[in-house]
């Protein structure tokens, strides 16, 4: 069987705003600045390199070397931050929750979707740099959706109250996650790296922003990734203006409500608020609601006036924090970013934030969906072609599964279209016969005809139903291995720790994806694993 790619589109698992992105519809061609082609990041280059300030380039150069100061930094990192100094680097972004030891297997695909666009642009475009930028979304605050992780069908937790940055959140508690998984893992040479992996992490850091830059760093960094935790009063600095329009003016409020009219006939993945900037201490970060003049921090007795919360940007901004709306153009005002990457629920929120960017006059980035992908085993590959199973069979619904296996190994059609076809033939003529006699004889052919179609569709279910019992085995076998592929009839990418695969191909795991993967085909990608 083939085992390189399918579509996204005949993968059955992405939007109908996607697939329109994808295909680039006319409907959808005012949402976005450039579609992702190498050929059209010459012009997204040269808009970016007029709109950027470079002054931004010295602070988030002495951030980022703060930040990696006491860590184990590869030659390639250090030269790609030392690079963000000069005029001509560019950064690739993506950015990604700080879920427990990376959380689902699309963390990987990100980030190496994110590296090898860089490899690339820089074919491409030798006179520039570019620079793989991983953001770490420090600043949320919901804990549920990141303080677990799936390894071989089970769920480890992690019990921890947190109300606010989750970057900011003490790594105590760690241990008995650890002691737990450790014992899961066994005791081979790739168990015992996971481990040291994750006590290294988790247990030798203080908080969760320092435990994952160590994560993304020691699988990634030899790549050249960048790590950025924009939780920071030096780079909020320069955010200052942004956040000051959106607490006088509204802005982003006004602009995307006109964006997401444009998009009413698919789900809008984001509605604004009026003000979309939470105020953030230690563990607090609640939203900030403008109400009669004065500016109140939800949930909380805190309030000030316009004169007083003004002053307090102007003084702390590391206190206000953008939420979704207003995180990107924080990302895009303090980088030198081409274009983000990201899955699709991702891409569409961006998509209602082009003519905000427009109002406030920053460059829109390029949006690219990242690679999607499903890894196999040999073993699992080889089941597939002993049961003549194609990707697109192992791609559907279980239930089209299951009826095309049965068809297939039927030894007569089940499909009895032939016969419903002769039979509509046959009641043409019925019909004819009808309207030169009596009109009224017409109902009477047409209920006849319906009922005749009826009963083969009723004698076609019944055939199906027989053979699904005769071939009970077949099916049974098929299906166990669309669940192997597909656990809990998900995406693998969304449901399985990397460590899964780690433990079984060790540090031939990345190289072997980071080869394969093009994040400018825009393909589902299956790589088959030893």
């Amino acid at each position: 069987m083939p085992t390189d790619c399918i579509s996204y589109k005949n993968s059955g698992y992405f939007s109908p705003l996607m697939n329109d992105y994808l295909a680039e519809k006319s409907n959808l061609q005012s949402l976005y600045n450039r579609f992702p082609t190498l050929e059209n990041f010459e012009g997204q280059i040269l808009e970016k390199q007029a709109n950027y300030n470079n002054a931004n380039r010295a602070t988030l150069v002495s951030v980022l070397e703060e930040q990696y100061s006491g860590i184990a930094t590869s030659q390639l990192t250090q030269q790609n931050i030392e690079a963000l100094k000069v005029f001509n680097t560019f950064t690739v972004t993506t950015g990604h929750q700080l879920n427990l030891f990376s959380g689902p297997l699309y963390f990987l695909y990100k980030i190496i979707s994110t590296i090898n666009l860089t490899k690339e642009l820089k074919a491409k475009y030798p006179a520039y740099n570019f620079v793989p930028i991983y953001w770490m979304a420090t600043e949320d605050h919901d804990f549920a959706e990141i303080n677990y992780f799936s390894f071989k069908g089970k769920k480890f937790r992690w019990n921890k109250e947190s109300n606010g940055p989750v970057g900011r959140l003490s790594t105590d508690g760690l241990e008995e996650v650890f002691e737990i998984y450790a014992q899961e893992l066994g005791s081979s040479t790739n168990a015992n790296a996971l481990k040291k992996l994750f006590s290294k992490a988790y247990l030798n850091h203080d908080n969760l922003a320092d435990a994952t830059r160590h994560l993304a760093n020691s699988l990634f960094g030899s790549q050249g990734l960048v790590i950025l935790d924009a939780d920071s009063q030096d780079l909020k600095r320069s955010f200052i203006p942004y956040a000051k329009e959106e607490l006088l003016q509204q802005t982003s409020h006004k602009a995307v409500l006109e964006t997401t009219e444009k998009l009413k006939d698919y789900n809008i993945q984001v509605n604004p608020r009026e003000i979309n900037l939470f105020y953030i201490e230690d563990q607090l970060r609640e939203r900030i609601v403008l109400e009669d003049d004065v500016y109140k921090i939800n949930n909380t007795n805190k309030e000030f006036n316009q004169e007083e919360i003004l002053k307090l940007l102007d003084k702390n901004p590391e206190m206000f924090s953008p939420n979704v709306i207003m995180r990107p153009l924080f990302q895009e005002v303090i980088l030198p970013n081409l274009c983000y990457i990201g899955g699709g629920g991702e891409i569409a929120y961006w998509l209602e934030l082009k003519t905000f960017f427009d109002t406030v006059k920053v460059t829109f980035p390029m949006l690219l969906v990242r690679n999607s992908v499903l890894l196999a085993t040999e073993k699992q590959v080889k089941k597939a072609d002993k049961l003549e199973l194609t990707w697109s069979d192992l791609f559907s619904k279980q239930a089209d599964l299951i009826n095309n296996v049965t068809k297939k190994a039927s030894e007569f059609p089940i499909d009895l279209t032939i016969q419903k076809e002769q039979l509509r033939k046959q009641f043409e003529n019925l019909f004819e016969l009808a309207r030169q006699t009596d009109k009224s004889f017409v109902g009477a052919v047409k209920a006849q005809e319906a009922k005749q179609i009826k009963g083969l569709e009723n004698l076609e279910k019944r055939l199906l139903k027989a053979q699904k019992r005769k071939y009970t085995d077949t099916l049974e076998r098929a299906t166990d291995l669309q669940n192997e592929l597909f656990p809990n009839k998900s995406l693998q990418e969304r449901q399985v720790n990397f460590s899964e695969y780690y433990l079984e191909n060790g540090d031939n795991l990345i190289p072997s994806i980071i080869d394969k993967l093009k994040p400018l085909e825009q393909n589902f990608n299956i790589i088959v694993l030893p």
